[in-house]
């Protein structure tokens, strides 16, 4: 299956050239140029393990790029460090279920996309006597599970750029207590969309992206997605295994990535009745779905930091979609939000945008409250990321099954689960043995210019 960007400049790309490209050349985000249609599998995938399930949905995109044992051995591989037999179980708690995705090695939901990930490129880079600079910027999650996917591969250097002061203490010691050789950690002093404009302005810096052989772990690499639609079908298939009624999924985002793999799974056949966006109280996505605005305000610092975003980088590629996938549309609002901080859209386009996904807001308080009420009816410990949606999910009727995605273990926010239920929750050994380990990091400036540099004098 070929592959195009959302600005329509770059088109007939492989799947391989997708993936190293990451952010496309002409600024935009790449996209498969057809989605394939799998209603008539569900029966015989309803009975498949996850990496079962993962190579067969996966080869629908990749198709004969990639040989299917060579898939195979990939997918296993990336899946044999989680600590579930299930890769991503799913529990019921109360009135909803929980798909718990976060049993990988950094215990948190990027390890499906992102163990996989570095799998991938050190396949393509072994077949090609290649090298890769990785750029990237978290707001937590993002940079372990990558920093984990990639650490000591060959010819692969890894850049990850996070805000320095803004993520929990677990997250920033997953990061900077990786010494291979080949991992930097860049602490910038700002916030996390700062981080993320900084690595957008090196991709679309084309003579530095190819002189360093720019590649791209964030979930504007295109792989990212694929592996995360997976879940979505898992989940669905342990609710529903008769595949004869639909769900609702409520999923915790920031970056967009989570819930656009769910929008995928539901323009590939899955039956999802309601797609619901669940946001803190940096809520732009949430206003745009009820109101029709795309607008930047500031960021405010809260419980749930993976989700203190304003610019949702994967957002892009639900406008494409939202245009008709027309390019011209899409450049033109992009370019606008760009100038002004503001995109909105009325009338038609926002009708359509709320028939796709519904959205909700929640409080530092009712976060706090929701984590406190799961502890003592269910004896459940919620992460504050999924306790935005579960709170959402409450308060939603629907006649069918909710799904929430559980994004991260409770303990990667041991604060805000004490400041619910006054104890902090027990620390895995791997994430406890932390604290005593050296770290190392480099603190700079929120600037392109900084981070140029210092890319530059380490590849010397």
């Amino acid at each position: 299956m070929k592959h195009k960007s959302t600005r329509g400049m770059i088109q007939g790309l492989s799947f391989e050239e997708a993936v190293m490209m990451g952010l496309a050349d002409d600024g935009g985000l790449l996209v498969p140029e057809c989605i394939p249609q799998v209603q008539k599998n569900f029966k015989k995938w309803s009975r498949y393990s996850f990496p079962e399930l993962s190579w067969t949905l996966m080869s629908h995109f990749i198709e004969d790029e990639i040989p299917q044992t060579d898939l195979k051995e990939l997918i296993q591989r990336s899946y044999s460090s989680f600590n579930h037999p299930e890769i991503t179980p799913v529990v019921s708690i109360g009135n909803s279920y929980i798909a718990e995705l976060f049993h990988g090695p950094t215990f948190a939901f990027k390890d499906i996309a992102l163990q996989f990930l570095g799998n991938l490129f050190e396949y393509f880079l072994e077949k090609n006597n290649g090298f890769l600079t990785i750029a990237g910027a978290t707001s937590g999650d993002t940079g372990s599970a990558a920093i984990y996917g990639l650490r000591g591969k060959k010819n692969v250097e890894v850049f990850m750029l996070y805000p320095n002061g803004r993520v929990s203490p677990i997250q920033e010691l997953q990061m900077t207590t990786v010494l291979d050789s080949n991992i930097h950690n860049l602490a910038v002093e700002g916030s996390f969309d700062d981080a993320q404009g900084i690595v957008k302005d090196l991709f679309n810096n084309l003579e530095f992206k190819q002189k360093y052989h720019l590649g791209a772990v964030n979930s504007i690499n295109w792989a990212r997605i694929l592996a995360q639609i997976v879940y979505y079908f898992y989940a669905y298939f342990r609710v529903q295994p008769d595949c004869e009624s639909p769900v609702n999924f409520c999923v915790p985002t920031g970056n967009f990535g989570d819930i656009l793999a769910g929008y995928y799974a539901k323009k590939m056949g899955l039956p999802i009745a309601k797609l619901t966006a669940a946001t803190n109280q940096n809520d732009i996505l949430h206003r745009f779905f009820s109101k029709g605005e795309y607008h930047q305000h500031g960021v405010k610092p809260s419980f749930s930091p993976s989700m203190d975003i304003q610019i949702s980088s994967n957002f892009e590629r639900f406008l494409y979609y939202l245009s008709g996938e027309n390019s011209i549309q899409l450049k033109d609002w992009m370019e606008v939000f760009h100038s002004t901080g503001m995109l909105s859209v009325k009338g038609v386009l926002l009708e359509k945008a709320q028939a796709e996904m519904s959205s909700g807001a929640v409080s530092e308080e009712e976060t706090l409250a929701t984590i406190r009420e799961y502890h003592y009816k269910y004896q459940y410990v919620l992460d504050p990321h999924t306790a935005v949606g579960v709170r959402i999910a409450q308060q939603e009727k629907s006649e069918f099954p909710t799904i929430c995605l559980a994004t991260a273990h409770p303990a990667k926010f041991g604060d805000a689960v004490k400041a619910a239920i006054e104890v902090m929750p027990t620390l895995p050994p791997s994430l406890a043995s932390l604290e005593k380990q050296q770290i190392r990091k480099r603190i700079l400036p929120a600037t392109t210019e900084a981070v140029k540099s210092e890319i530059v004098q380490t590849l010397k």
